[in-house]
């Protein structure tokens, strides 16, 4: 599976729905999550969207890798599986 896509270097300021609506030009967004920092509430900087199939996540990462989202260069790859 090659649809859930990690996103980083995003803006302090954007919201997950922000970010669903960044990707939602390139398929059906399933999920679109910032990671919060547990203890200041604030955002960590990355977060992850998971696209429908394989297909529309490789339009996204083509279309939005290193491009200015909010003021600053999103870095738009295939999440790696925890380990």
């Amino acid at each position: 599976m090659q649809n859930k896509l990690f996103v980083g270097n995003i803006s302090w300021d954007a919201s997950e729905e922000d970010l669903q609506t960044l990707f939602a030009a390139y398929g059906e967004v399933v999920s679109a999550r910032i990671v919060m920092d547990k203890f200041s509430g604030r955002s960590r900087g990355f977060g992850f969207v998971e696209m429908s199939n394989d297909d529309e996540a490789q339009a996204a990462i083509e279309a939005l890798n290193e491009t200015d989202f909010m003021g600053r260069p999103v870095i738009v790859n295939v999440a790696k599986p925890k380990e």
